[in-house]
């Protein structure tokens, strides 16, 4: 689209990398209503995302034997460079940057605390800023062994800056931005055996039957659903391939991005 511009630190896209897509694909239908759309990318194919009419994200094979999971990718004015400073600041580069013909350039790369997330620079431009609706990824947080090197990681390599409240027993929450605008959070949660990583949060209009229709279709309930005051409703679900999202319906609205 010609009217889209650059929002650099902001979360565009977010895929699911399992071997077994199709499970996921039925799973998801069935839990938040998404449809998928195989378009065509060179000698392969590559499925869609819908929420509604909307591209949200894709489907795909991983390249490695990771496990399945939730893997985001988020605007930067220079995906080499987003790499390169990655490399310099403590992070890794897992994949290098790469072109995406007809969409954009890309990367992968891990924070010093293992936490993987993909710089990516549209050919198009981003979509622009809006509240979020049913089934529409609008948040991601970072869970971390150790928020303070992370959250340095990111304010060099992606220009992010934070700031941090109390969020009860003792525990900090962090709120990352650009540009004046809230993109996602950081915190220490992080449960024994489970490596550092962004978790994507989808917009849902009711989180309790949402999780208890999860669980029916072979989803494991991480937490919730439960209340966090002034923020909203929410829970976490590992999803039958092993991959971990978490749903939520916020208060309406913060400056949250889209």
């Amino acid at each position: 689209m010609s009217d889209r511009k650059p929002l650099p630190g902001k979360f565009v896209w977010f895929e699911h990398l399992s071997k077994d897509a199709k499970k996921a694909q039925a799973f998801y239908g069935h839990v938040l209503g998404w449809k998928v759309q195989s378009f065509p990318m060179g000698d392969q194919t590559y499925e869609m995302i819908f929420a509604g009419e909307t591209m949200i994200g894709g489907y795909a094979t991983p390249k490695t034997d990771q496990p399945s999971h939730w893997i985001s990718y988020i605007s930067v004015e220079d995906v080499d460079a987003a790499a390169k400073a990655a490399a310099t600041n403590g992070g890794k580069v897992v994949e290098a940057p790469y072109e995406i013909p007809g969409v954009g350039r890309t990367a992968r790369i891990a924070d010093p605390t293992g936490a993987e997330l993909c710089p990516f620079k549209s050919s198009s431009g981003d979509p622009a800023d809006e509240y979020a609706s049913q089934g529409r990824f609008f948040w991601n947080e970072l869970h971390t062994t150790d928020p303070a090197r992370a959250l340095a990681f990111y304010e060099k390599v992606l220009g992010f800056s934070h700031r941090s409240m109390n969020v009860g027993g003792g525990g900090t929450y962090h709120i990352v931005s650009r540009g004046g605008v809230d993109r996602g959070g950081a915190t220490s949660h992080l449960p024994s055996g489970v490596p550092p990583h962004w978790l994507p949060y989808v917009f849902v209009d009711d989180p309790d039957a949402t999780l208890a229709k999860a669980m029916k279709l072979g989803a494991i309930i991480q937490f919730g659903p439960e209340d966090i005051p002034d923020v909203g409703r929410l829970g976490g679900l590992t999803d039958p391939t092993g991959a971990v999202l978490a749903v939520m319906k916020p208060k309406p609205p913060q400056n949250r991005g889209d």
